[in-house]
């Protein structure tokens, strides 16, 4: 039999873009025969948005971001709020950039655990995450959410900082040489799609290749 086709989706969890484009790139599994593939690509937000940190009121402390950018900022988070309320979802901007690398390496381990637990694991961390409940580069708080996932945590912490980060280091690389620059970007026979908007025409060349599920 032979195997299914597989739609590689990129994620960076400090993207609200990427939350918002999990459950739509769900739906493809759903009515196609396919299978989807998680990996993460490691966002460098300050080389394109600057970089900024804000105190628990929202007032800026420390920035290195030009008026430009600030507008940037500014039109993603209204833009990604207005979608999110559409579906009752809570996006909350981050009072800092986030180092992603740790809750990357924990979804790749979540991942070796099986489909559910890699899941769980997603759904977690991006949703608590985006309501400023998770600390992602706490190994502690990741080696948590694992667990609450249904993951065996036995030794991930030092797994972690050491194997996974280097393999989230290789993938991001790997996927930069493949043409990603951004998530969520799906990736299907080699054709890179950036942006869940793209999601209309994967799904056009799934029809078109007969896969959908009757």
């Amino acid at each position: 039999m032979p195997e299914k086709p597989v739609v590689t989706v990129y994620i960076d969890f400090k993207s609200p873009y990427a939350y918002l484009a999990k459950d739509p790139a769900r739906d493809l599994e759903r009515r196609f025969d396919i299978s989807l593939d998680w990996l993460p690509y490691i966002l460098d937000i300050p080389s394109f948005l600057g970089s900024a940190r804000l105190d628990a009121k929202g007032n800026v402390i420390e920035e290195n971001r030009n008026a430009h950018q600030w507008r940037r900022v500014r039109y993603s988070y209204m833009d990604c709020r207005r979608q999110a309320r559409k579906r009752g979802l809570v996006i909350r901007g981050t009072q800092k950039i986030w180092n992603s690398t740790l809750a990357a390496a924990g979804m790749l381990y979540a991942k070796r655990q099986g489909q559910d637990a890699l899941r769980r694991y997603i759904d977690i961390t991006f949703e608590r995450f985006w309501r400023r409940e998770l600390d992602i580069e706490n190994p502690a708080v990741i080696e948590s959410v694992l667990a609450e996932a249904g993951a065996n945590t036995g030794g991930v912490t030092a797994w972690l900082a050491s194997d996974g980060a280097r393999e989230v280091a290789i993938i991001s690389r790997e996927a930069e040489e493949k043409g990603v620059f951004g998530v969520p970007t799906f990736v299907i026979d080699s054709e890179l799609f950036w942006g869940s908007e793209h999601l209309l025409d994967i799904r056009d060349m799934l029809a078109a290749r007969n896969l959908e599920i009757a």
